[in-house]
């Protein structure tokens, strides 16, 4: 014997061909035929501009509190190289808000460039440089997955 069906709408097992409460159907995103698969983003764009940002702010972050270590445990940090360092960093504050623009991860790119560059003024810069080189080349890794 079985007991009372419960026939109000969102109870008891779905309908065939109906949505599985708390899933979404969304056209595209996968096909058989071996089409464009869609990253299953809201907003792949703006997502991607805030891996971009945040890459950014970070960099100018760890820059800006890397001054006094370097300093104390680095030896010989000249005036040049704290001047590279705080145009970096503010150069990549200002990046990071530009991320609208198509040309900010170019400019990003060249960014990192010249931080290795700064490696000329203190081998603690060559090796910042190259920490973030890696992870700007893995952001831009993802920004080609999820835009295509």
């Amino acid at each position: 014997m079985t007991g009372p069906v419960d026939e109000r709408p969102g109870q008891g097992a779905p309908t065939e061909g109906a949505p599985v409460k708390g899933t979404q159907k969304i056209e595209g995103t996968q096909t058989e035929g071996g089409g464009p698969r869609r990253s299953g983003l809201r907003n792949p764009d703006k997502a991607v501009r805030g891996l971009g940002a945040g890459t950014l702010a970070l960099e100018a972050l760890v820059l800006l509190l890397a001054i006094q270590p370097i300093r104390v445990v680095g030896g010989d940090l000249g005036g040049a190289a704290v001047a590279a360092i705080v145009v970096l960093a503010v150069a990549c504050v200002v990046l990071a808000g530009q991320m609208k623009r198509p040309w900010a991860w170019h400019a990003g790119t060249v960014l990192q460039g010249l931080l290795l560059l700064s490696g000329l003024l203190h081998w603690s810069l060559f090796a910042l440089g190259v920490i973030f080189a890696l992870v700007w080349v893995y952001a831009l890794h993802v920004r080609r997955v999820i835009l295509g």
